[in-house]
């Protein structure tokens, strides 16, 4: 990576005659620049240092029709800017925007100045506006594609997390935690809490965790559904088979109690039946057909 770094920039070949004093007025922006913060006091202190020192090396820099177009040394020049400079010291290079977008990413790379989410965005926007694939970004940055895979996945989380939460608090591993809650939601609601109340890397994953296992155990069960289902299914079968009995003369009663345990099924078929006598005569009692006699014989 370095020494795709020191070729872009031709620092191999760089001699004192390439150098030449830019007017700061004359310079924009590099548009592909992932970092988005600078420190105020990081800048101080290296403004006072050019103060003292001069510009040690200087910036790089691309033709923008009659104006330039700022490659690497933002900070630097920020910097002269903070003391009121005219010009500064610059090279001049003809580069591709791909070359400009992955120049920047690896200049705040190699210094760690990017944030993760810094890094994650400088890896999206490459891919998506110059049509790289993970493989391919992961070779010319010098990272394997799963770095640039793991990186990808904190986009994921809501802009209001990446935009407003504090950066000194939600580390990456923070962020990572996140990712396994559900929906935004629960995610914003848990950076929340992390900022407010200083949660460790730890005391997060924990909390994840507790989260989760509270929204399995309020899931529905749509298996218990099914059980009701065919619960109510076989009353209606045993209510229905009790008809027909009764249609035979018996009397049957069933009734069904749901307990804690289980469902409690009680069907109760008499042992005798009272047979119908033509009009007018009583009706006697009768064992059902194949019962036997029960005890000696009665009396003749």
């Amino acid at each position: 990576m370095k020494e795709r770094l020191a070729k872009l920039l031709g620092l191999g070949e760089q001699s004192r005659s390439e150098v030449r004093e830019i007017p700061l007025g004359n310079i924009r922006a590099n548009p592909f620049q992932p970092r988005r913060e600078f420190s105020e006091d990081e800048l101080l202190e290296l403004a006072a240092s050019i103060e003292a020192y001069g510009v040690l090396q200087p910036v790089l820099v691309r033709p923008v029709g009659s104006n330039y177009e700022l490659i690497a040394g933002e900070r630097r020049v920020r910097a002269c800017r903070l003391l009121h400079r005219a010009t500064i010291p610059a090279m001049v290079r003809e580069l591709s925007d791909q070359d400009v977008a992955l120049l920047a990413l690896l200049e705040n790379l190699q210094r760690q100045d990017l944030s993760f989410w810094e890094e994650a965005e400088g890896y999206a926007r490459l891919l998506s506006e110059f049509g790289l694939t993970q493989e391919e970004l992961a070779r010319r940055l010098g990272k394997s594609q799963s770095t640039i895979a793991n990186k990808l996945r904190l986009l994921r989380l809501p802009d209001s997390i990446r935009n407003h939460i504090s950066r000194e608090i939600l580390t990456e591993r923070h962020a990572r935690a996140l990712l396994r809650l559900p929906d935004a939601a629960s995610q914003e609601k848990l950076a929340r809490k992390i900022v407010a109340e200083r949660l460790t890397v730890q005391q997060t994953e924990e909390l994840v965790a507790s989260t989760l296992s509270g929204r399995e155990e309020r899931a529905p069960r749509p298996r218990v559904v099914r059980v009701y289902k065919d619960i109510r299914l076989f009353l209606n079968s045993v209510r229905k088979a009790a008809g027909e009995l009764e249609k035979a003369g018996l009397q049957v009663a069933v009734s069904a109690r749901e307990s804690e345990d289980g469902w409690e099924v009680r069907v109760v078929i008499p042992k005798w039946r009272q047979e119908k006598e033509p009009s007018g005569a009583k009706g006697r009692e009768r064992a059902p057909e194949g019962a036997g006699d029960q005890g000696g014989g009665g009396t003749r």
